[in-house]
């Protein structure tokens, strides 16, 4: 265990939980550690934002919370979304699924879906992770992140079929289309029997929080059924934008 990650996140719960402003002394003594310590690792915490300095004392910013809302976001929003999907799936009887981009891995996670009564389907299991450069959901999510992060990403990707991309240059083509279209697609980039398409949700701060997309047999995944699903799709990530109460602009 890292003993100064230990002390930092000691640091912080202490400074939550406190109604005013700590000094150093008070924050060794409550602790148990050394002044000099104490004052290393507020120093960190204030360069990252965490922790702000007033008349020599500290206190925790809103990062915090920041932090947590993010959290709370996720739980929510399968919760919220069911409904809509439900509504999608209902409409063009495919596979529906939201996923959310874990950047450390650049994976998508799912974390609700909602299956087809079709005999053919494609199939998302809740927690499933995927790679993002592949399949519609993370590609969706990444085309809203920031460059220096797309930059950050191997100049090479994994090759999982014929059709994936897998040159940082070309995905970073295929993420500026799907941030103009406004949508994404997946042709058998992961598995190439299988496809669909994805919209990316927002929260009430105008932050992706996820992506919604449809997973469908590539068999099925004609021109014309796109044509037909991406627009459905499309309404249902706003609905659930708006749901989660992303700015008018969004809805």
């Amino acid at each position: 265990m890292d003993t100064t990650v230990v002390k930092a996140l000691s640091i912080l719960e202490a400074l939550a939980a406190s109604a005013t402003p700590l000094g150093v002394t008070e924050l060794a003594k409550s602790l148990g550690l050394s002044k000099s310590n104490v004052h290393r690792l507020l120093q960190t915490l204030m360069g990252q934002g965490y922790v702000a300095s007033i008349d020599h004392r500290y206190t925790v910013t809103t990062k915090l919370w920041e932090l947590g809302a993010l959290v709370i976001g996720r739980l929510d929003v399968a919760r919220v979304a069911a409904p809509t999907m439900q509504r999608l799936v209902a409409e063009v009887d495919e596979t529906a699924h939201l996923s959310v981009l874990d950047m450390t891995t650049c994976e998508v996670v799912s974390i609700h879906n909602i299956e087809s009564t079709q005999p053919v389907r494609a199939y998302s299991r809740i927690g499933q992770r995927t790679p993002a450069h592949c399949v519609a959901t993370g590609k969706a999510l990444l085309s809203v992140q920031p460059l220096e992060a797309l930059m950050a990403l191997p100049e090479e990707l994994p090759r999982f079929t014929p059709h994936t991309v897998c040159r940082r240059a070309d995905l970073l083509t295929v993420l500026e289309k799907a941030r103009r279209d406004g949508f994404s697609t997946n042709v058998g980039e992961w598995r190439e029997q299988v496809g669909g398409a994805a919209a990316v949700v927002y929260d009430h701060a105008d932050r992706p929080l996820a992506a919604l997309g449809l997973t469908v047999p590539v068999e099925r995944l004609q021109p014309a059924v796109m044509d037909r699903y991406i627009p459905l799709l499309i309404t249902a990530a706003k609905e659930i934008s708006r749901l989660m109460g992303a700015p008018l602009q969004r809805r």
